[in-house]
This record gives structure tokens, sequence and C-alpha cells, in this order.
């Protein structure tokens, strides 16, 4: 299986990187829809899949399960193409601190894959998961697989909306994006298809499975229990939930992967001046 070294890897993160800044703002709006979608996709499977499950008897088995399943995520992001914004906050701030591009672009990509990932997230939670009766609602009928799913989507959604202490929120936010951006560096090294898979699988799996805080992935949980009427929470704990996922996410990414393999790799090599539109 091909693949390219770490320092390879650090020129093609730069690359993307810079590609990815200078985007047209209807391909950054399109490309950031599909990936909150794709996401939210992974999330509803996580629990459709895990419903059901008493972790009492399964132990560790179901947060397994439940990354396994939601590496779809992240693979449909790669493989298929779309703009997620956590995978951005590691590319984009390497080509910012290698000249291909500047701060101001960097913010833009931000702010407008956050709303674009949102969109796409909503519209699964509503759409997809909750309009369609995949996760029921309160009314369920016992013993039905739309109960199970409303019981687990209201387990996790509850968990993250006013179980986690905000500080809590952050750091696992760090560990999460330290995690998938490490996910897409490797997928980078990756000369076909499976192997971005297999790159993407573990680092997934992982994150998921130890609880860890994704902007983007809370952006389908959260809003779609709140759709599907589990209560003991609202939107103040939804957007405060969200605020500490994305500054985690910022540093997870962008210093523990970004920041720190540009410092590995390309430190010391001779910046480029931002390309025009770059």
């Amino acid at each position: 299986m091909a693949y390219k070294g770490p320092d390879d890897v650090a020129v093609a993160a730069v690359a993307a990187g810079a590609k990815k800044a200078s985007l047209p703002l209807p391909k950054m709006l399109v490309g950031g829809f599909l990936a909150g979608a794709y996401i939210a996709f992974a999330g509803l499977i996580a629990v459709d899949t895990t419903a059901g499950l008493d972790p009492a008897l399964w132990g560790g088995i179901v947060t397994l399960l439940n990354g396994a399943v939601f590496t779809l995520g992240l693979v449909l992001v790669l493989v298929a193409g779309a703009e997620l914004v956590t995978g951005n906050m590691a590319l984009v701030p390497m080509a910012v601190l290698q000249g291909r591009t500047t701060v101001g672009k960097l913010a833009a990509n931000i702010a407008v894959l956050l709303v674009a990932n949102l969109l796409g997230a909503l519209f699964v939670a509503y759409v997809l998961a909750v309009a369609t009766g995949v996760v029921g609602g309160p009314d369920a009928a016992e013993g039905t697989t739309a109960a199970a799913n409303h019981e687990r989507l209201a387990g996790l959604a509850t968990t993250k909306a006013v179980g986690e202490e905000h500080h809590e929120v952050f750091l696992r936010a760090v560990g999460c994006n330290w995690l998938v951006c490490l996910a897409v560096w490797m997928s980078l090294a990756a000369e076909d298809v499976a192997g971005k898979v297999l790159a993407v699988f573990f680092p997934i799996t992982a994150f998921v499975a130890l609880g860890f805080d994704h902007v983007v992935a809370n952006m389908f949980f959260l809003p779609a229990a709140w759709f599907a009427g589990v209560p003991g929470f609202g939107w103040g704990d939804i957007l405060l939930n969200w605020l500490f996922a994305l500054l985690g996410n910022l540093v997870g990414g962008g210093v523990f992967v970004g920041l720190a393999y540009w410092f590995l790799h390309l430190r010391g090599r001779e910046r480029e001046a931002p390309q025009a539109g770059a």
C-alpha cells in the first residue's frame, strides 16, 4: 500500500489548506452543508446501531461500536469530498504559517464552514432523523426501534448538554479534534481509498469511544434531541456546549496537529508569498 512520508504529508497539508482557504463562497457553503450532513448521518447510524444495548451488560462494546460506525462521517467527507470545519482547523493554519494564505482567509473559512456545517447537521437532525420517525419521540410505542433510538439519543444529548461541565466539554473537544485532525493528516499519507479509510477508522473510533466532543457532531445530537422532545435542556445549554466544543476543537486541531506538525516538518523552510486569490 503506497503512502507519503511525514515530510511529504506536511507539504500536501499546506497545499490542501491553501486550496480550502481560497474556495469561492458558494463552494464553501455547499461543501460545508454536505460535510455537516455527513457527520449527522454518522451520528444517526451510531444512535441506531447502539440503541437498546445495555452498557451494564455490554460494557465498552457499546462505545466501541458507536465509534466504529461513526467513522462513516469522516470517510464520506474525505473520500466523497466535502468541507468539514474541524479538519480545516489544522490544514488552513498550516497554510497560514507557511505563507500560503492569510489569517483573514483562515477566519473567514472557519466562520463560513461553521454556518454551513450547522445547516447540514440541522437538516439531517430534523428532516431525516425526527420527521421520518427514525428517532421516535416521547410517545413512541414501547419495544419499537423508534422508542429505543429515542432513549439512546436522549441519553447521549442530555449527557452532552447538561451532564458535562464547561471545562470538561472544552478539554474533551481538545482531545477530539486532536484525533480527528490526526485522521485527516494520516489520510493525506494514503495514496488509495482503502488507505484513507483505514487511516480514519482508528482515530475516529477512539474519540467517539472516549466520549470526546466534536462541535459538528453536537450540532446534530443536541438539536435532534430537542426536536424529538427530549426534556431537561434548552437552546441556551446547546449554544454553550457548541461554544466550548468549538474552542476546544480549535486548540486540538490548530495547536496539537497544525502547529505541531508544521514545527516538526516545515519550520525553517522558506515561506511562500500567498498566491493570487489565496
